[in-house]
């Protein structure tokens, strides 16, 4: 195994293991190797546990097939088809204002609301199930009432999606499998 060793000014050592599947080591200017080596021995189980998922999720990356530029025509067309329709629903229903809808193919949003009320919307959505996709409506309309992630905002989500924390779990736990084939 190699390990990278990186001294600085901080106070405690630590150990990362990166997304390219490198370990770092991170430790103060005056301790010494034996110490470090001793830390990374009492943290062998760590390293080697998460070296494994940082390998596997590299493995599973590099599997993965891209959307076809065939999919990605039909998801923006369903996608000009259906979130419009959706949105006129679920904003009659908060009673907000929204201009116009934009479908894109964003690498890391579901959606986005301006502060002049257009909305942004991934056409990758249209890949995951119809209750996900109302979910993403109405997170992005209630941004018309609280610009932000307050309280108060997920109050106004949980009004029309009660259950909005399974689905919004959903989505985080699915993602990378929707963003990709």
């Amino acid at each position: 195994m190699n390990i990278e060793l990186v001294r600085s000014r901080r106070r405690t050592i630590a150990i990362e293991v990166t997304k390219d599947a490198r370990v770092v080591v991170k430790a103060p200017y005056g301790v010494s190797k034996a110490v470090i080596d001793r830390f990374i021995g009492e943290k062998a189980d760590w390293i080697s546990k998460h070296l494994k998922k940082m390998e596997e999720r590299n493995l599973e990356e590099a599997q993965a097939k891209p959307i076809s530029d065939q999919e990605m025509k039909l998801l923006v067309t369903r996608a000009k088809r259906v979130l419009p329709y959706k949105v006129k629903k679920y904003a009659d229903l908060i009673g907000v204002t929204y201009g116009k809808i934009t479908i894109r193919n964003q690498k890391t949003r579901w959606g986005s609301c301006s502060s002049k009320g257009n909305l942004n919307f991934n056409c990758v959505l249209m890949r995951a199930p119809e209750e996900i996709v109302d979910y993403v409506v109405v997170h992005e309309l209630c941004h018309r009432i609280h610009m932000d992630h307050s309280s108060e905002f997920w109050g106004e989500v949980e009004k029309v999606i009660p259950d909005y924390k399974e689905r919004r779990k959903w989505l985080r736990d699915n993602e990378k499998e929707l963003m990709r084939g």
